[in-house]
């Protein structure tokens, strides 16, 4: 089936004024202005009323951390105190409970335009030892497009690091596991739905010896590899002391510094240190309202992308940004940027190329992040029609300056998965129910 997409209100594409046609999973045809589809088709639908932008992608969260939402002992709290007061909580964490978790994420993500998720998840207690499965069961239950990063860490309070020993695991069981995940999950080429990346959590967590290994088994497996770095100053006081190296130092010893690396937050890079990144080609995971609600300061995602690093947009985990809304987090990126470095810094473009294409440059997928022939047929379609929208001119920009939140129709492959502004097949409120209850559950141990 050939679908044309006929007449948008406005499309973040050239020469596509009059649509796009798809046909099986992929674009085949931008259709300028005034004139018709080429390609036969068979049915059109008409998108008068709304924007089409390229499927926004999220390249770093959290899902387990939608259990523990404004957590009154980890409020107002730093980086590492909040993570000391939340680690014993995320410890009690059930297979049911994660699943919960993972499909509400999934589900506000797919509602904000998300149509490609990156998750990071790396607490394994007792019981949760195949918490990726779950999550790739989620994802194709809801028709998200994900790469699932296996995180880990090794290194407890006992070892010099920050997690609890109940929320660790050994380096052989991280590495069996790694394989075996890649083995089951992870797709190549062309329009892949399931993928799976290396993700060791943080070098405050995670032994030298791990880092090594993953990186080396990332390059073996060829998949790719992921983490937190550079987030705040107390990650730099922690390496400085404890190792006698900044973190991308550090890292770069191990291994880590290629272009198949992207990491989580990009705060505290120095000019040097991201001319190196862009020297290779890596990335950065962009979360400004993050690092906004944990103090962790502003990134730099112009001086970044001009070094050539690749810088992607995310939400990051629920419990530090308390949502998943990733359209949210493109006028939060805007806004912060202006706030920080002036009317000049950014137009309200840039956030919406960092949610796309360079997201689906940080996690290595050239198929996905912009409207064009050839590429995946991933949109997200908003309408204008709510009073915050009233009195636009380009309505573009309107998504951004003036707040769109919730997108009305989401295409992942060319199939629509979201319509009328709902997840077909689900009933949030049933799910919004049980996940609060699961959230109790995990939050007073009861």
């Amino acid at each position: 089936m050939a679908l044309w997409i006929k007449s948008p209100l406005a499309i973040l594409a050239e020469d596509a004024g009059n649509g796009i046609v798809i046909a099986d999973n992929r674009i085949v045809e931008l259709v300028p202005a005034g004139q018709d589809a080429v390609t036969p088709y068979d049915a059109t639908f008409d998108a008068g009323a709304h924007v089409v932008l390229p499927g926004l992608i999220n390249t770093h969260h959290h899902f387990y951390q939608t259990l523990t939402r404004a957590y009154r002992p980890a409020l107002d709290k730093a980086l590492f105190d909040w993570l000391k007061a939340l680690y014993p909580i995320w410890g009690r964490i059930d297979p049911d409970a994660f699943r919960l978790a993972t499909r509400l994420a999934m589900t506000e993500l797919l509602l904000s335009g998300c149509t490609t998720a990156v998750d990071h998840h790396y607490v394994f207690p007792a019981g949760l030892e195949n918490a990726i499965d779950i999550q790739m069961e989620e994802a194709a239950r809801l028709g998200l497009r994900v790469v699932l990063c296996r995180g880990s860490m090794d290194l407890s309070i006992e070892d010099g690091g920050l997690p609890p020993k109940a929320v660790t695991q050994d380096i052989d069981t991280v590495l069996a596991d790694c394989e075996r995940l890649v083995a089951r999950w992870h797709r190549r080429g062309v329009g892949a739905m399931t993928q799976v990346a290396l993700a060791p959590c943080s070098p405050f967590s995670v032994s030298a010896e791990l880092m090594r290994q993953s990186a080396a088994m990332a390059d073996r497996l060829d998949v790719r590899l992921h983490t937190h770095l550079a987030e705040t100053e107390d990650e730099n006081v922690y390496c400085l002391e404890r190792i006698g190296a900044r973190p991308l130092d550090y890292l770069t010893e191990l291994g880590w510094l290629t272009g198949r690396a992207w990491f989580a937050h990009g705060v505290h890079f120095t000019d040097d240190e991201m001319q190196r990144l862009g020297a290779v080609g890596a990335g950065v995971a962009h979360c400004p309202t993050s690092n906004m609600i944990i103090g962790s300061g502003v990134c730099q995602p112009m001086r970044m992308e001009a070094l050539g690093v690749g810088v992607g947009l995310a939400v990051d985990g629920a419990a530090a940004q308390d949502s998943s809304n990733l359209v949210q987090e493109v006028r939060q990126a805007f806004l912060l940027q202006r706030a920080t470095r002036g009317i000049g810094a950014v137009s309200h473009r840039d956030p919406i190329r960092w949610a796309t294409e360079g997201s689906a440059r940080c996690i290595g997928r050239p198929d996905l992040g912009r409207i064009a022939p050839g590429r995946q047929a991933d949109l997200a379609l908003f309408r204008l029609d709510e009073l915050r929208f009233s009195g636009y001119d380009d309505p573009i920009a309107a998504l951004v300056i003036c707040g769109a939140h919730r997108a009305d129709r989401i295409m992942v492959g060319g199939k629509w998965i979201v319509t009328d502004g709902a997840v077909d097949g689900l009933d949030v409120g049933a799910l919004r129910r049980a996940h609060q209850s699961a959230a109790h559950r995990v939050q007073t141990g009861s």
